[in-house]
């Protein structure tokens, strides 16, 4: 039900209590929570609408903002719908609160899940500024218009703006949303177009405040030494030399946790400091005994490796697995060797590495808890905080920031809880801030992985008997422990879901030990699924004698409608959408293929030592292509040119959509080039940028993106333009050079 509340009490905390207009549209669906926090009921989604006398638009953004744009986007489709001027807009940043709904961003899912929601929030602020005007013109409502900030009658000509209807329109009934008619896409004014972007320019001088800006006074900073192994406790702890360093206040223990890990602390020893320095400083000086022998976990944890690890995951799939969909029979074919394509491909671990580390500042006093933290998951926090301090959820107060960069490492609230915990010991406010070393050495990681494929091809240019298999450590391990195999969503990241027309195909799991907190990270499996299906289509090709774009028209096959969930692949999930309009379609599939081909000229010779390398993914309901080009020379590659085409259905905002296809390219130029994480006896070896380091300006070649013009529901945006990066240079670096390579990342011998 919408509601008018103009006159609630709530009104003064969010910012709102001038308007003489408000409204609250809270709608039942299903949460995108099931792919960030442990949310699984279906709840709402809360949105709030202000319009005051002056015509000023206040839009309350329930999303958290990590540089994707929501902030931005969601504000767009309401003001498009309500037909607002962009200038009268402004946006207050929620809370984190059950009132506003489902707040996990992540998973690519604000738009995609829930666009028809947000434009009837702006369709009933619209009508209910028609049924006012309507009044005052003494016309029929179905003879007045919105736009450009006013209720327009054509007939006449007269209009009334919205701050002078602002008033009236408060009084008025809230209209049914069954008998609310939305604007269609060729009716849209602001919607598929670049506007002033929400906190751009704040951002541009330094002015927007982050996690890491909040001050409070009698605020404690904390630099925390944890476990190098995850389950280890601490034994013993010496903090002599520590205390000495000017500006410490005290050194604290930091609780032990117990299985399964969640994404609580992993405990440690926490230097509180009056300043940053003296805090990291001082923490130099600690001397820990850590007991990583606590029980069979830990222990076992304690000696992991990573390169042994892999070694293993790698024999696993070279052996038959379990099945999670099969038709046909690939193991009564006996495959012609002449005619068979059989590789392994393999990724190491990966951390997020965004620009500004995890920080959250707490203050735990009088029985409440007010809170500052750069979190994708808000009412997750706020949860586990109820649950830590043992208070009700009321008098929990999450106060959401910017984020510079997440990629779904902020979706997991230790760092919070951290805060939390030490500002519940001291009695003080406390700011926990990680360093960079921190942040590499304590992640989420995503999972190391291997996948292998084998097929025949046919005399026709195809290929089918198609086994793949996959083994990583599963995200769900963190919560549950014996946690062993990957579950049915997991599999929908671009593994079981394969769209290709096969009549004999196995796709295959296994069970897996866990040793680190593995979690989401940009795109989750379908980075090593699409790298391993990417590159396997090229080497089809190859094997084929055709070029690769040909040999993906030739596998999707005739333009259809795919339904993985009834075809063999009960579990399919495809991303949380049930509508027919998220859909797999071949048709837009083959489209952005073609599409890339025409801008790229990927098709087109090259000179020796330079190569193209395309490749596709379907990930988060939307499709995109990707075309790489390097240049192999003395042992090293270059890439010299990057290309991504997407069709992502209707593109909200086309600037951020661009924004995300490129800073998609650069994250998998990165990996391309360097991205590894190891582990040796349990702890990561890497350190900071220098040894992880991300692609620099000298490293990014030309980037070029191009938005397919759709009508099609809303995809994400965020994330499916990664898949694609892998295999593209992968690809590209075989055709400059004639070496496979199958692991990243991707060196030459």
């Amino acid at each position: 039900m919408i509601s008018n509340v103009s006159r609630r009490g709530f009104l003064k905390s969010v910012g709102l209590q001038g308007s003489a207009m408000v409204l609250a549209a809270p709608f039942s669906m299903t949460s995108s929570a099931q792919y960030l926090t442990d949310e699984t009921q279906p709840h709402h989604l809360g949105l709030f609408v202000s319009i005051d006398v002056s015509g000023a638009v206040t839009i309350v953004n329930h999303r958290a903002e990590m540089g994707q744009g929501i902030i931005t986007s969601v504000p767009q489709i309401i003001a498009d719908e309500l037909g607002a001027d962009w200038s009268y807009v402004s946006v207050i940043q929620a809370e984190g609160d059950a009132k506003y709904g489902g707040q996990s961003t992540g998973g690519s899912a604000s738009i995609r899940q829930f666009f028809t929601y947000i434009q009837q929030m702006g369709a009933i602020a619209r009508e209910m500024l028609i049924q006012a005007a309507a009044k005052q013109l003494q016309v029929k409502p179905q003879t007045l218009v919105a736009e450009q900030h006013h209720i327009v009658h054509k007939a006449s000509g007269q209009k009334l703006s919205f701050g002078t209807l602002a008033e009236a329109a408060a009084k008025v009934a809230i209209p049914d949303i069954k008998t609310l008619k939305l604007k269609k896409p060729a009716e849209f004014s602001l919607i598929g177009q670049d506007v002033k972007l929400i906190a751009q320019a704040d951002i541009v001088v330094g002015q927007a405040q982050y996690a890491q800006d909040k001050q409070l006074p009698s605020m404690l900073i904390a630099s925390i030494e944890r476990p190098p192994v995850v389950g280890g406790k601490v034994k013993s702890f010496d903090a002599t030399e520590a205390k000495k360093v000017a500006g410490v206040v005290d050194v604290v223990r930091l609780k032990d946790r117990s299985w399964p890990v969640n994404t609580r602390p992993l405990g440690g020893v926490a230097v509180l400091a009056n300043n940053t320095w003296a805090a990291h400083e001082a923490r130099k000086k600690l001397k820990i005994e850590w007991d990583t022998q606590t029980d069979k976990i830990t222990a076992a944890n304690a000696k992991h490796d990573s390169k042994a690890y892999l070694k293993g995951l790698v024999a696993q799939v070279a052996q038959p697995g379990t099945p999670a969909r099969k038709k046909g029979d690939v193991y009564a074919h006996r495959y012609d060797q002449a005619k068979t394509v059989e590789a392994t491909y393999t990724v190491p671990y990966h951390h997020h590495m965004s620009m500004e580390t995890p920080a959250a500042t707490a203050y735990v006093h009088k029985g409440r808890c007010q809170v500052w933290t750069g979190t994708q998951t808000p009412q997750w926090a706020q949860n586990l905080i109820a649950e830590e301090l043992g208070i009700e959820k009321s008098k929990i107060e999450i106060n959401m920031t910017l984020m510079g960069g997440a990629f779904g490492r902020k979706g997991k609230n230790d760092f919070t809880l951290e805060a939390v915990e030490l500002s519940h010991k001291v009695g003080k406010p406390v700011k926990v801030v990680w360093t960079r070393e921190d942040d590499v050495k304590h992640g989420f990681y995503h999972s190391i992985a291997a996948n292998h494929l084998k097929a025949q091809v046919t005399d026709d240019g195809g290929a089918d008997h198609w086994i793949q298999r996959v083994v990583y450590p599963p995200i769900g391990w963190i919560f549950d422990h014996n946690t062993k195999t990957l579950d049915g969503m997991a599999l929908s990241f671009g593994f079981g879901d394969v769209p290709f027309e096969l009549n004999h195909l196995s796709c295959e799991k296994y069970d897996v030990d866990t040793h680190v907190r593995t979690g989401w990270f940009r795109s989750v499996a379908n980075i090593n699924n699409a790298f391993a299906l990417g590159c396997f289509v090229d080497e089809l090709a190859v094997k084929t004698g055709q070029p690769t774009h040909k040999q993906w028209l030739k596998m999707l096959g005739k333009d259809r409608i795919v339904n993985p969930a009834k075809d063999q692949f009960e579990t399919w999930t495809n991303y949380g959408q049930k509508s027919d309009a998220y859909a797999l379609d071949t048709r837009r599939m083959k489209a952005v293929i073609n599409a890339l081909i025409d801008v790229s000229k990927a098709d087109q010779p090259l000179p020796e030592g330079e190569g193209w390398g395309i490749s596709y993914a379907h990930s988060f309901n939307s499709y995109v292509a990707a075309a790489t080009k390097v240049r192999v020379k003395d042992g090293a590659w270059k890439a010299l040119e990057m290309h991504t085409v997407i069709d992502c259905g209707i593109a909200v905002t086309p600037d951020r959509v661009n924004s995300q296809m490129e800073g998609a390219m650069i994250m998998g130029l990165t990996m391309a080039m360097d991205g590894e994480i190891t582990l040796k006896d349990g702890a990561v070896e890497q350190n900071n940028f220098y040894d992880y380091p991300v692609a620099r300006m000298p490293d990014v070649p030309p980037l070029f993106v191009k938005i397919i013009d759709s009508d099609a529901s809303p995809g994400g945006v965020g994330e499916p333009g990664f898949p694609p990066i892998l295999p593209s240079i992968a690809n590209a670096i075989f055709h400059a050079s004639g070496q496979r390579l199958r692991s990243t990342p991707l060196k030459l011998a």
